[in-house]
């Protein structure tokens, strides 16, 4: 059995738990507070399918606030068991759901990371997959623009497996200069079409269709 299959398996696992707790659920009534705590394994049970199938679902950005969640009620429920007076049933099935809950914490706070290609658009990995070609002949990209408003200055480079994005951002006579640094071409074309006034063909236009010699 490889890991990927291993992985699938967990997921299954995790997914029979929710089906469980829902249908004992259905059939006791049960607690709002229950209730609520099935609705969260689901949306953990979700976000588990989306990691090991390598597909986004959703949006990135609850993933690992959720993933907090989970660490936050891993850690109240290890308090209650060393501390509280608890019955010898209700520490087993407390100590029992803190443990099961440490790998789903794990996963989601990686699958709620937006540098990775699972949550690019197909433009956005076409378009990182032709900033990654230019970069295999030019060391650095250096793109200006003047839009409307704003004008942008934007220099990319390739360091080791990382993508470096400088930008030079002024509007209103304000100027704004900050870096990021990725290591998925998709999230740099994310980047570059998201918070500066240009394009990837911009990039493109200018060293690839002017074919640029290397630098």
């Amino acid at each position: 059995m490889n890991l990927k299959r291993a992985y699938l398996l967990l997921c299954g696992f995790y997914t029979l738990l929710i089906l469980i707790g829902a249908i004992a659920l259905l059939a006791g009534g049960g607690s709002l507070l229950a209730a609520i705590q099935l609705g969260i394994g689901a949306l953990v049970v979700i976000g588990l399918w989306g990691y090991f199938l390598g597909r986004g679902f959703m949006n990135p950005r609850m993933w690992r606030p959720l993933a907090g969640l989970l660490a936050v009620g891993i850690v109240i429920q290890l308090i209650a068991v060393f501390t509280a007076h608890l019955s010898a049933t209700a520490m087993t099935w407390t100590l029992t759901t803190a443990i099961f809950s440490v790998l789903p914490m794990i996963f989601l706070y990686r699958y709620g990371d937006r540098d990775q290609s699972l949550w690019a658009t197909p433009e956005e990995r076409e378009g990182g997959k032709m900033l990654g070609e230019l970069l295999e002949r030019q060391r650095e990209l250096w793109v200006e623009k003047q839009a409307a408003d704003s004008q942008a200055t934007v220099k990319v480079s390739k360091m080791g497996d990382a993508y470096l994005a400088s930008v030079e951002r002024e509007r209103d006579g304000s100027i704004e200069a900050f870096e990021e640094r990725f290591r998925c071409p998709a999230t740099l074309a994310f980047f570059i079409e998201k918070f500066t006034c240009l394009s990837v063909s911009d990039f493109v236009s200018k060293y690839r269709d002017n074919d640029v010699n290397p630098a």
